[in-house]
């Protein structure tokens, strides 16, 4: 192993509120999680790691990590928990934990809508309704106006495509749906021209913005790669799921496949950084995603491929030409085996290839609720006891924690942290 030089990369973590906050049941994940049998361990987003209440002691643990940026989510639900009706003390909250993280020297990027809204705005038809984008839009122009002396950085959307695959294809998000097709497309059409105008009204409102989306890339591979059929399937399930909305949300053009070209979207430029979540490789021999025979693996099953980082990043960057943010990526080990081994790879993946990476936000900080999975995937930096709530940092905390201090996975850190772990198959 030689010295990984990471000086030209600023590192931090991710977070999603629903997934840390806990004690908000307004939004349409906590009476999706009351359902029986829709959580794998039958939790639900209280308390999750109680971050709501727990912020300053998050806060200092990313200080004690020497965090340089930080990606979190602000709940929409809790900022309007009645269409019009804005509560002020959630505005004072959120207010005072930018604060806090800026006066740490970390920077903060926020997330508009991560995975969850209001009940009410399910109730009015989500996403799959004609007002949804006004309706965002008003969320939006109201989080520049309460936070932009805070916040220069913004994520409109994360992930459209496992929104709308997960909650209108295999039914494990809300609204849990199956076989919905034609909602999947009007879902993410609706996104894609929301993240449009959106990336255009903070503009207007914050000239020095910066803005994104955060986008769920994936490589899919032919299971044999001479098999015509497998070539043809994993390159029309990249299109559908990944490279489609890729012109829609980057570009402004809309594909046939998603529907008509929306009126108040001209085909321009709606980025300013290319934001990427990565995790793994599928395997293709029909529609459903598939994993080759033999490769390492996660706790939940998901191939590790580090390379893959860097395959879907050029992918992107060839079309749509920007500085690469790694707004996501991280691994499933709760006993921490591997997670120092997987976080190095795919930095020396990323600082080894030609390509403008500026960013990498690790997910996540503290083991979080995992959406469907409950409390039984294991994402964090920091260990969490889901009785007591206590916090600990990891050892893949600490290898994190020091590559930033030096700028570098040096040799001692690999010596100490990654020399000698191995993942499993």
């Amino acid at each position: 192993m030689t010295r990984t030089d990471l000086s030209g990369l600023q590192i931090g973590a991710a977070t999603a509120a629903v997934q840390i906050e806990g004690g908000d049941p307004g939004n349409q994940w906590h009476a999706f999680a009351q359902r029986p049998g829709r959580i794998a361990d039958g939790t639900t987003p209280t308390p999750a790691t109680d971050h709501w209440r727990r912020w300053r002691e998050d806060t200092d643990l990313m200080a004690e990590l020497g965090l340089q940026v930080y990606r979190l989510g602000i709940e929409w639900s809790r900022i309007e928990p009645a269409p019009g009706r804005v509560d002020d003390s959630a505005i004072a909250r959120y207010r005072e934990e930018l604060t806090a993280v800026r006066d740490h020297g970390i920077i903060p990027l926020v997330t508009l809508h991560h995975f969850s809204h209001p009940t009410w705005f399910d109730e009015l038809g989500g996403w799959t309704s004609a007002g949804a984008v006004g309706r965002f839009l008003d969320h939006v122009e109201r989080m520049v106006s309460s936070f932009g002396d805070l916040v220069a950085e913004w994520v409109t959307i994360n992930e459209p495509n496992v929104y709308a695959t997960q909650g209108f294809l295999f039914g494990e998000f809300p609204p849990g749906r199956s076989g919905a097709w034609r909602d999947i497309r009007r879902v993410l059409h609706t996104m894609c021209r929301a993240h449009c105008l959106a990336y255009e009204r903070i503009h207007d409102l914050q000239a020095h913005a910066k803005v994104g989306v955060a986008h769920h890339l994936r490589v899919f591979e032919p299971r044999r790669r001479r098999n015509p059929v497998h070539r043809l399937f994993a390159r029309t399930n990249a299109y559908l799921f990944q490279e489609a909305i890729s012109h829609a949300l980057l570009g402004g053009r809309f594909p046939r496949v998603l529907g008509r070209q929306p009126s108040d979207v001209c085909p321009g430029r709606f980025y300013d950084f290319l934001g990427i979540n990565y995790y793994s490789r599928s395997a293709i021999s029909g529609m459903r995603d598939g994993r080759f025979d033999g490769v390492p693996v996660n706790d939940l099953g998901w191939e590790i491929y580090p390379t893959g980082i860097v395959e879907v990043a050029r992918w992107l960057h060839d079309r749509y030409p920007g500085p690469i943010w790694v707004t996501e990526n991280g691994t499933a080990d709760a006993a921490d085996d591997f997670r120092s081994r997987f976080i190095v790879e795919h930095l020396r993946a990323m600082v080894t290839s030609d390509l403008p990476f500026e960013r990498y936000y690790h997910w996540c900080l503290v083991d979080n609720w995992e959406w469907a999975e409950g409390h039984t995937a294991r994402f964090g930096l920091v260990e969490l006891d889901t009785t007591t709530l206590e916090r600990r940092v990891r050892r893949s905390g600490e290898l994190l924690a020091g590559a930033i201090e030096s700028g570098a996975v040096t040799d001692e850190l690999y010596r100490d942290y990654v020399a000698g772990s191995t993942y499993r198959c």
